[in-house]
């Protein structure tokens, strides 16, 4: 049976630190086969990828991975512990026997370790957080603070953010009962944040889009492979741009305007009073950029908002969202694959608890029907070729790259 190894990954766009991580995570696994997680047509960060999945697939597959099956919208727009935990169970249940993640730390002892203090200390570091939020913070700063509180050696830093998904990857594998073995590589050069390209060939994901949607998207070229440059500008070409918020400003807008605060309310994430604040942001603002500039509040991160937008546009309410994230991943729906993949899938196939989805039409989870839903709304974004991605979610079959 092949060995395989896991990565959780989003790749908007797959760029050189990417490839490295890839690389490097076969070298540390020693495995035949990787398996990459990814989320679909919108991500964590509470944004419409640059690509379709299709395209993403694609560049993974040619940068390294040898299978790629997705996160389900619900988990890949949750908050990071929702979004680890779906992650951590679809790897364990395609049956991989290690994950390995990108971290500024580098030390998966230190995770480990990190794990252990915060569990003995668990009622106190909740009691801190629970303050800190009613003091105004967000999230992840009052998690960050209730941190440095505890009475435990400050052994990992939760404040970068690599470290902190890293983090949530060990926790849910944990309370998984999981085998995977956990590892993590150090990332290289760029941080997570960095808004320029800088000197070497590795920048970050966020400095690269900053390049393609500000300048000519030859600048970037050179952070990432020729695959997904050439892909990069062939859909520019096609599509007459790549696709980010400022896109479907308008159809968020439009749903901003045409709701009512109590229609918004129902939206998962539009809370304590955040609906008043949409609708008052967006008669104010003629761009996505200027709402959310209006909108961000030290309470909540431009991530948190920009997630609670993206389930205003897709209209996924509460209801729905908690109906699916009170269980793991129904099924394991695949993507792309490899002669490897494919060849591993042959291995485990019958030995697999979750259904193995490779046509959509067959069947009927709510993960799926949320999919289809929000890939008709990602498929607005095409303009002129929107009819078209519109029947990508039904007539695509799994990328298949030799």
């Amino acid at each position: 049976m092949l060995k395989a190894t896991g990565v959780v990954v989003e790749y908007n766009p797959f760029h050189n630190g990417h490839y490295y991580h890839l690389q490097e995570t076969k070298k540390v696994t020693d495995a035949d086969c990787v398996i990459a997680v990814m989320s679909g047509n919108f991500l964590q960060r509470g944004e419409p990828a640059l690509l379709s999945k299709w395209s993403r697939s694609k560049m993974a597959l040619l940068g390294g991975a040898d299978l790629v099956i997705e996160l389900p919208y619900a988990f890949a727009t949750s908050h990071a512990p929702r979004f680890a935990f779906g992650s951590i169970f679809l790897l364990q249940a395609v049956g991989a026997q290690s994950f390995c993640f990108g971290s500024e730390s580098g030390d998966i002892g230190i995770f480990n370790e990190t794990y252990d203090a915060l569990s003995n200390q668990n009622e106190a570091y909740q009691a801190h957080v629970r303050d800190f939020m009613n003091q105004g913070l967000s999230y992840p700063s009052a998690t960050s603070k209730a941190y440095e509180l505890l009475e435990t050696p400050h052994l990992l830093d939760l404040s970068r953010p690599n470290n902190i998904l890293g983090f949530e990857y060990i926790r849910s594998s944990r309370e998984l009962g999981s085998k995977l073995k956990p590892l993590t590589i150090k990332r290289k050069n760029a941080d997570y944040h960095d808004m320029m390209l800088g000197k070497g060939d590795i920048a970050s994901a966020t400095a690269i889009r900053e390049a393609v949607f500000s300048e000519d998207l030859s600048k970037a070229e050179s952070y990432m492979p020729s695959y997904t440059y050439n892909i990069l500008a062939q859909k520019q070409q096609e599509n007459g741009t790549l696709l980010n918020w400022e896109r479907f400003y308008p159809l968020l807008r439009y749903q901003l305007l045409s709701s009512s605060p109590s229609d918004l309310n129902s939206y998962y994430e539009v809370e304590e009073g955040l609906e008043y604040r949409m609708i008052d942001a967006m008669k104010k603002s003629n761009s996505f950029y200027s709402f959310m500039t209006l909108l961000k509040t030290k309470r909540y991160t431009w991530t948190r908002l920009q997630r609670a937008c993206l389930h205003v546009l897709n209209k996924i309410r509460k209801d729905d969202m908690f109906g699916i994230l009170e269980n793991p991943p129904a099924y394991i729906r695949v993507l792309g694959m490899t002669e490897t993949g494919k060849q591993y899938l042959g291995t485990v196939k019958k030995s697999l608890d979750l259904p193995l989805v490779t046509t959509v039409s067959k069947y009927d989870f709510a993960g799926l029907k949320m999919e289809a839903k929000t890939s008709l709304v990602y498929a607005q974004g095409f303009g002129k070729n929107r009819q078209e991605a519109e029947k990508e979610e039904f007539n695509t079959p799994p990328v298949m790259v030799k």
